[in-house]
């Protein structure tokens, strides 16, 4: 593998942690914000704050080491998506920053209202977000991020392609966020809300199958390389994600979240991952490739060596956290 595969790849890496980790986390914003009213949701908002509260922030570690190889790594193609997709880029930016400012504040709100407010903006905030960042997925895929970043700021998402990779980012972590919800209700012993998460998640995981397929169709027009790279190379991953999905309805149907949480980071995990090896070798699909965009060889080595101190400093740290939030200390402390 070239230097400049193995940083695209360690890049890459960092895309689908990301999506896993922090969506997650983003998801759990669509059970908060379909709770209920201030008694009947509760119980729900509580589990949210629960579950997410370690580990919030954390997951964000993944976008910045996104960011900094990307920008370090391939400075080029980081611009020419910076100006193009400006936009969208800005309001996944507000969303990052009004969900963080409203989940921390809800707590120490000083009247019901104001714990409403910072509710809605929290569970707002939390959808907007993946949406946006689908829809800049969605524009590099299709081709619409030039190498001379001049694209118009809103023709170049506005698209099939970018909407669909909205929505499916938005049902994948909400998904990904019911199937961790109700197995973290029911080690906590909280029967009736596991079963009413289980409802919940089997019907986000069944609309968002359906969007899926439903996006097949405007793709094969409106993204013909990122189409053709589905059906060849990225298929057996493509494959591999349906059944992980369907495994995961089953698991959770039957009661067995716990189990199904392994299966749904599978299926999330893989359709990311299939849709680098779609696009492969384009960095900005039909504009530049990996190598073209490719910085400095010293640049690259660097980031390699950076890479290579994470794994060893920053992930068993990360690790060590999430085991401890599915503990069962941490579950009926």
């Amino acid at each position: 593998m070239t230097q400049e595969m193995a940083v695209a790849a360690a890049l890459f890496a960092g895309v689908v942690l990301y999506a896993l980790f922090a969506g997650a986390d983003f998801g759990s914003g669509f059970f908060d914000l379909t709770a209920g009213g201030t008694a009947a949701g509760r119980g729900l908002r509580t589990l949210v704050d629960h579950s997410i509260g370690p580990v919030w922030e954390a997951n964000h570690v993944w976008l910045i080491y996104v960011l900094v190889m990307w920008w370090t790594g391939f400075p080029t193609a980081f611009a020419a998506a910076m100006n193009t997709l400006f936009v969208p880029l800005m309001l996944a930016l507000l969303g990052i920053v009004l969900r963080g400012a409203a989940f921390a504040f809800r707590k120490y709100s000083g009247s019901l209202a104001q714990a409403r407010l910072f509710g809605v903006v929290f569970a707002g905030s939390s959808l907007i977000t993946p949406f946006f960042f689908g829809c800049v997925a969605g524009a590099v895929a299709s081709g619409r991020v030039p190498a001379d970043g001049h694209g118009p700021l809103f023709s170049s998402w506005l698209t099939p392609t970018s909407v669909f990779g909205g929505l499916i980012a938005v049902g994948t972590c909400s998904f990904l966020a019911g199937v961790f919800l109700t197995a973290d209700a029911g080690r906590a012993g909280q029967r009736d809300l596991a079963r009413t998460l289980r409802r919940r998640t089997l019907g986000v995981g069944l609309v968002t199958g359906a969007v899926v397929f439903a996006a097949l169709v405007p793709i094969q027009h409106d993204a013909p390389t990122l189409a053709h790279g589905l059906e060849t190379r990225a298929a057996p991953l493509i494959v591999v994600s349906f059944l992980a999905g369907l495994a995961t309805l089953v698991l959770v149907a039957r009661g067995r979240a716990a189990l199904g949480r392994l299966t749904a980071v599978l299926a999330v995990g893989t359709v990311v991952l299939g849709w680098g090896v779609a696009q492969y070798p384009w960095l900005l699909v039909d504009q530049i490739t990996i190598s073209e965009a490719a910085g400095a060889p010293a640049t690259l080595t660097g980031l390699l060596i950076v890479v290579a101190l994470a794994a060893v400093i920053v992930v068993p740290a990360l690790a060590y956290l999430f085991w401890l939030t599915q503990s069962e200390r941490w579950s009926h402390d």
